[in-house]
């Protein structure tokens, strides 16, 4: 089985979200540029990525497969920052 590389918020998380995303998230007291408010909710907004209900096609959704197990992997290591 391979390695996996030690992932962090800032290069391979934050990007993960648009800023569409970020804006509209903030209606609902998260702040998806914020490490810590993303790591809180890590396990939420996992479940709504996988399931292909956030964010929406309008919005540049579903995310692709990679990207959710970016997001795992992340969360598999601490939530790193």
């Amino acid at each position: 089985m391979a390695e996996t590389r030690a992932l962090s918020f800032a290069a391979d998380i934050r990007p993960l979200f648009t800023d569409v995303d970020v804006e509209h998230m903030k209606n609902f007291g998260m702040d998806l540029s914020s490490r810590d408010d993303v790591a809180t909710h890590s396990k939420d907004i996992y479940a709504v990525v996988t399931a292909g209900t956030m964010p929406p096609a309008a919005d540049g959704g579903p995310w692709k497969p990679q990207m959710c197990e970016t997001f795992r992997q992340w969360m598999d290591q601490g939530c790193p920052p």
